[in-house]
C-alpha cells in the first residue's frame, strides 16, 4: 500500500506542476502556491502510510538517515518516476499537446540553485517528519510544502525549481527543459538530499 501512496502523491505533485506551468492557461505566479499546497496536502494524506516522500531525493535522504530500507528506496524510486511519466502524459493530453520552448539554463547557476533548495527541502523533511523531538507535530506537511513554495519563488527563474528528480523527469517529458540538462537535476537533487542527511545525523547523534 505504501508504494501506491507514493505513486499517488508523486502523481499529483507532477500533475499540478504541469497543469499550472504548461501553456495554454498557465497560472503564472500562482503556480508555486498551487505546487506547494498540493505537496502539503498529499503529505498529510499519505505521510502516515509511506512517509509522504514523493521525491527520490527525499527518499535517499531518509534512507541515509536510517528510516528507509534499501528495498523500499529502490521501489520508491520506481513508483515515483513511473508516477511522473503518467502525470506528464496526462497533462500534455489535457493541454492538447502544446508546442513549448524548453527553458534555457545556466548549468552552474541551476546546479547551485537546485542543490541549495533540495538541501533545504530534505533538511526540513528530516527535522519535522523524522526527528524524535518533533514527533507527532501537526505542522510537518505545511512546513514541507512552504519550503517548496519558497524555493519556487526564489529560484524558479534560475533552475525551473524542481528540487526533485521525478519532477525534473516529468518536466523534461513535457518539454519544460532539455534532456541534455537532466543531469543537473540528478546531481544537484541527490547531492542536496545526501548533504541534508549528513547534517541531520551530525546534529542528532542519538536519532
Amino acid at each position: 500500500m505504501k508504494y501506491l501512496y507514493e505513486f499517488i502523491g508523486t502523481f499529483f505533485l507532477v500533475f499540478t506542476v504541469g497543469m499550472t506551468v504548461l501553456g495554454p492557461n498557465a497560472v503564472g505566479l500562482m503556480a508555486p502556491l498551487a505546487i506547494g499546497t498540493v505537496l502539503a496536502v498529499m503529505i498529510y494524506a499519505g505521510g502516515h502510510i509511506s512517509g509522504g516522500h514523493y521525491n527520490p531525493a527525499v527518499s535517499l535522504s531518509v534512507y541515509v538517515r536510517g528510516k528507509l530500507s534499501s528495498k523500499d528506496l529502490g521501489l520508491y524510486w520506481i513508483v515515483q518516476f513511473a508516477a511522473a511519466v503518467v502525470a506528464a502524459y496526462l497533462t500534455m493530453y489535457l493541454k492538447g499537446f502544446p508546442q513549448t520552448t524548453p527553458m534555457p539554463l545556466d548549468a552552474v547557476k541551476a546546479l547551485l540553485a537546485e542543490f541549495v533548495f533540495t538541501f533545504a527541502l530534505c533538511y526540513v523533511v528530516l527535522n519535522v517528519a523524522t526527528a524524535k523531538e518533533t514527533k507527532g507535530n501537526s505542522y510537518f506537511g505545511l512546513a514541507i510544502g512552504l519550503t517548496v513554495f519558497a524555493g519556487a519563488c526564489a529560484v524558479g527563474a534560475v533552475s525551473s525549481a524542481a528540487f526533485n528528480p521525478a519532477v525534473a523527469f516529468g518536466m523534461n517529458i513535457m518539454n519544460f527543459s532539455l534532456w541534455s540538462n537532466f543531469w543537473i537535476f540528478i546531481v544537484a537533487n541527490f547531492l542536496g538530499g545526501l548533504c541534508a542527511a549528513w547534517v541531520f545525523k551530525a546534529t542528532h547523534k542519538n536519532a
